[in-house]
């Protein structure tokens, strides 16, 4: 039902021959460069998320969190 070893390995010669080595080493290091910047870009956000959790609000001299909660 899935695919199997030498299917795999039948598909892979013929990307191979297709775009050669050269091409797939690049686009190879293109998809690995993207999957760094997104995962940077994620783990930014969710600092930025905490730090944006983080702070208070200052309302008449009294700090509360952003859910209006006294600290």
């Amino acid at each position: 039902m899935g695919i199997s070893v030498t299917q795999l390995l039948i598909v892979l010669v013929i990307v191979i021959v297709l775009f050669g080595t050269k091409k797939l080493r690049n686009v190879g290091a293109d998809l690995g460069g993207a999957i760094k910047s997104f995962r940077a870009a994620v783990k930014d956000g969710e600092e930025e998320k905490k730090t944006d959790e983080n702070e208070g609000e200052t309302i008449e001299g009294e700090v509360t969190s952003k859910k209006n909660e006294k600290v």
